[in-house]
């Protein structure tokens, strides 16, 4: 198992982009959560062996179809064993 750091930046809020990466995660079996950021982009946490991720990936490149991504950053974390994937609502930190 794998953890990831995924930061989607363009048109990705207010475009249910976080509930369709959700249905997206559970499907796929994906753990973690997603938020969105006060800079506009997205932030997810993905926790799932690598060939899982990798298509997981290719989807946060393409987003919902009201979505438009520019740009998908992506780096390791450390594991943080999440039980699911959960859409954070609201950041606390704003």
């Amino acid at each position: 198992m794998k953890h990831i750091n995924i930061k989607v930046i363009g048109k990705v809020q207010g475009v249910f982009f976080r509930a369709s990466t959700k249905a997206v995660a559970d499907q796929m079996g994906v753990k973690g959560l997603v938020k969105n950021e006060k800079d506009g982009s997205v932030y997810i946490e993905a926790e799932a062996d690598a060939t899982t991720l990798e298509m997981f990936l290719e989807w946060c490149n393409e987003g919902p179809d009201k979505s438009k991504v520019e740009s998908v950053e992506v780096e390791d974390g450390e594991f943080k064993n999440y039980r699911n994937f959960e859409v954070v609502k609201k950041n606390l930190l704003w």
